[in-house]
């Protein structure tokens, strides 16, 4: 099979080289000048992925465009390809407004039969200011849009006050336009759900996660875009049915294409979703591919189209660590960090071993392995186990022999679920019996 990589800093580049290791022909472009060293060496280039169209169209089928953004118009842009026959994986219009426009979002889960928090959305932090002065309780702040994620807060006082003093350095320094939301805070267990769709049904099963945002152990710092998750596909249909199987129909109408997860807040009284990803999310991929049996290239020939509705997978849990180097969790364009970086690993690497690193933002120079790109997203660990404490314990041993100078991750991706939280889940009765 043939396949265009179209993105601005190669997210996809573990699934564009588990790819080329299937034995399919894979060319990528890469728009964000300071990510291209990424893969260099290893996959492809093109520097117009509109040039390539032809390459994709003379394989018939077997062509297929891989999407990562879902900025700048790139859902519409899937769709008009689409229309004009290209087999296209990624998102849609309709996918890019669900993830960017949280109240759209909300507002469909609720027509959904979704239980939704109490939220409220402004055109701007001056409105939202005014609103918080006269209404005062816990918030979770979040902003519309891809490129202000990093901006939103978890407010922790019951009246707003740290929420509000956020929000006025933000309109002092002016470095905010974008829509805002303010959501009633909801305490629980942070989980997801996700399945990719192929156009007119969800395939299966799908998979439970549990993310890791905060950039220090403790879930403290910066909110990242992903410091390590926790995945499963056991014993997900259940919570599935409660949540994304109800917008099924919705996607089918709206033509999407791709994996689509909800995030959402469970509790006693009930599940509370939160937001959409309707892409490959970065790192949720490549923590799941130790525990899909399908290969990458029959699941996305699926997702156009062709008869897959249950593809298969490995029991237990997969956990993932995502090893980061400066700038991260900010952008060279704001930091100036040196790429370069050499990349050595201690000892022998078994089969095993390489089925559980996921190159990010990796390259070769002069035949060595070395650090590339904008964020600082080095690479991905993973490892496997019946239970969350085995994958936790392989996924920490293969993350230590990676050697990289001034490389940080967090080592407990996990630690919550195994204290407690996944109890709970279970004691909620979410998950499909035994």
């Amino acid at each position: 099979m043939r396949f265009l990589g179209i993105g601005d800093y190669c997210d996809l580049a573990a699934l564009y080289l588990r790819l080329i290791e299937e034995g399919h022909d894979v060319k990528v472009a890469i728009t964000n000048p300071l990510c291209r060293g990424t893969l260099a060496g290893m996959v492809e280039r093109v520097p117009d992925w509109r040039d390539a169209l032809p390459w994709i169209k003379s394989a018939g089928p077997d062509g297929i465009l891989l999407f990562e953004n879902v900025a700048h118009g790139s859902g519409a842009l899937q769709d008009a390809l689409r229309a004009d026959g290209f087999n296209v994986i990624g998102g849609s219009s309709f996918g890019d407004r669900l993830e960017n426009d949280r109240a759209f979002a909300q507002n469909l889960l609720a027509q959904a039969g979704l239980s939704i928090a109490r939220h409220w959305q402004f055109a701007d932090v001056q409105a939202a200011l005014e609103f918080l002065q006269k209404n005062e309780r816990r918030y979770v702040l979040k902003f519309n849009g891809p490129e202000a994620a990093v901006d939103n807060y978890v407010g922790r006082l019951a009246d707003g006050a740290d929420v509000r003093a956020f929000l006025h350095r933000l309109s002092a320094s002016k470095s905010i336009s974008a829509s805002l939301l303010l959501m009633e805070y909801i305490d629980g267990v942070e989980m997801g759900v996700g399945a990719y769709f192929d156009g007119e049904h969800f395939l299966f099963p799908a998979c439970l996660d549990w993310e890791h945002k905060r950039f220090f152990p403790g879930d403290l710092g910066e909110l990242t875009g992903e410091m390590g998750t926790v995945v499963t596909y056991d014993r997900s249909r259940r919570f599935f049915e409660k949540t994304l199987l109800r917008i099924e129909s919705v996607l089918r109408e709206n033509h999407h294409r791709g994996y689509v997860n909800l995030n959402t807040i469970v509790n006693e009284e009930g599940i509370w979703p939160l937001e959409f990803t309707c892409r490959f999310g970065y790192p949720g991929f490549a923590i799941l591919t130790p525990l899909q049996k399908t290969q990458w290239g029959e699941l996305l020939a699926a997702m156009t189209g062709r008869d897959l509705p249950v593809f298969e997978t490995r029991a237990g849990f997969c956990v993932g660590i995502v090893l980061t180097t400066p700038p991260f969790p900010y952008p060279r364009s704001q930091v100036n960090e040196p790429v370069g970086l050499p990349v050595v690993i201690e000892g022998e690497l078994s089969n095993k071993d390489r089925s559980n690193l996921h190159y990010c933002e990796l390259g070769l120079e002069g035949g060595a392995l070395v650090t590339s790109g904008i964020y600082g997203w080095a690479m991905v660990v993973t490892g496997t186990g019946d239970s969350i404490v085995l994958a936790q314990a392989r996924a920490n041993r293969l993350a230590d022999r990676i050697l990289i100078p001034n490389v940080r991750y967090r080592r407990d991706i996990g630690t919550r679920l195994i204290q407690g939280d996944h109890a709970r889940v279970e004691a909620l009765g979410l998950l499909d019996p035994v």
